[in-house]
């Protein structure tokens, strides 16, 4: 195995940092008049015809902040455009909140979702620690309109979709909006001292650790309104882009990293974190061995069913990215060397297979060949999945990623 896959080299560490340059530079096109992120295509050229969407343009207000952070010349004034549009364009002004996104001929994309609402709160979060102007208040003005239409107090997880008005609530319930509102809850706490939100994201991993327990450690994605799992939602869709049928692996990998933060965060200690990372690693074990390697080709597959058998074969980038991410975590947590050992794997896979080398960024979706296709997710949207995968590596495990860049120990 090369040195540079392998965690603690110096030339791993390089790997990562030219990787992390290369997206800030492929990604600075983003901006539109009015601030809303562009999607970006294959060479980081925008799309204006996707639109502008707000859980899009939060990400990048979130890793340019990040840059800033780090030093990167050009991150600060690409946060504040991403800012503009959070405060601008994408936000409700008569009813609250913040739209779906903008079409292109500059229509309202329907809906109020909760998953666009926590990467406000993230980017606000991030962009608080960068020093941006007007931060703050983004930020205040986010966690009141979440409290007030997206948080249940009664169940403890987080409600899905409005309709633009926030007169209609819908009667689906997820889990993926709730993944993020943990990570944003964490956010928050670590920026702006809310140790309220960290106890939130606790409530949120209790309930999604029950169901993971009574499925073999295959989270359920989807509900009824009364938090009823729906197992066989979408087996006609089983591509769809945020609500697939059966077991996505990258999101248990992703929970696994984001309930041993909070784990770490919250107890000082280690004898009352331990179920909870031990419950990540079931979590990360039971993943990684449905998804990866697992159909003859190398790559991790997108969903599985119940029984862990691959359903969609196709690899997104964002599941290697948090696999990147959870694997070193892991391994920094419990010493383990396995995880070391699954870290260069995946770096190796992402060199040889998903690194764009000519155009730049990650292939955002291969087949089960590895060959590039765009059925899901054409071109190269965004950078926060790509780019966190850059530094969390090296990161303090118990500490979220903006509030660590905010004391700069990879400069």
């Amino acid at each position: 195995m090369e040195r540079k896959y392998l965690l603690d080299t110096e030339e791993n560490k390089q790997f990562l940092k030219e990787m992390g340059e290369n997206l800030l530079n492929f990604g600075r096109k983003f901006p539109s008049p009015g601030g809303g992120s562009y999607y970006l295509g294959d060479d980081g050229t925008p799309w204006p015809e996707k639109g502008r969407e707000t859980w899009i343009t939060s990400r990048m207000a979130h890793v340019y902040s990040i840059g800033h952070m780090l030093g990167d010349g050009g991150s600060g004034r690409l946060a504040d455009a991403a800012l503009k549009g959070l405060r601008g364009e994408l936000r409700d002004r008569d009813h609250g909140g913040w739209y779906a996104g903008l079409n292109a001929d500059g229509s309202v994309m329907p809906s109020k979702q909760c998953y666009a609402h926590a990467f406000v709160i993230l980017a606000a979060s991030s962009a608080l620690l960068a020093g941006r102007e007007g931060a703050k208040e983004l930020l205040n003005d986010a966690l009141a309109l979440y409290d007030l239409r997206f948080w249940d107090e009664e169940e403890g997880l987080s409600r899905d979709t409005w309709d633009t008005g926030f007169t209609l609530l819908d009667s689906y319930r997820g889990l993926n909006a709730n993944m993020h509102s943990v990570e944003a809850f964490l956010a928050v706490a670590d920026a702006a001292g809310a140790e309220t939100y960290r106890v939130r994201a606790g409530r949120i991993i209790n309930r999604v650790l029950d169901w993971a327990r009574n499925s073999s450690w295959r989270i359920p994605e989807h509900f009824t309104s009364d938090w009823v799992p729906q197992p066989e939602m979408n087996r006609d869709r089983p591509d769809d882009p945020f609500k697939p049928y059966g077991a996505t692996p990258g999101h248990g990998i992703e929970w696994a990293r984001l309930i041993t933060q909070w784990a770490l965060s919250s107890f000082a200690n280690r004898e009352k974190a331990a179920p909870y990372i031990n419950a990540a690693e079931r979590l990360y074990t039971t993943a990684v061995g449905d998804a990866w390697n697992t159909d003859g080709a190398p790559g991790l597959v997108y969903t599985t069913d119940w029984t862990g058998k691959p359903v969609v074969h196709d690899r997104m980038h964002w599941t290697l990215a948090e696999a990147i991410n959870t694997s070193s975590v892991l391994y920094r947590v419990t010493g383990q060397e396995r995880y070391a050992q699954d870290y260069a794997q995946f770096m190796s896979y992402l060199d040889k297979t998903v690194l764009d080398h000519k155009t730049g960024s990650w292939f955002h979706q291969l087949d089960r060949n590895n060959q590039v296709i765009g059925t899901v997710w054409p071109g190269k949207s965004d950078l926060y999945h790509a780019f966190q995968s850059t530094l969390i590596p090296y990161l303090p495990p118990e500490i979220s990623i903006a509030a660590a860049a905010a004391k700069n120990p990879l400069a």
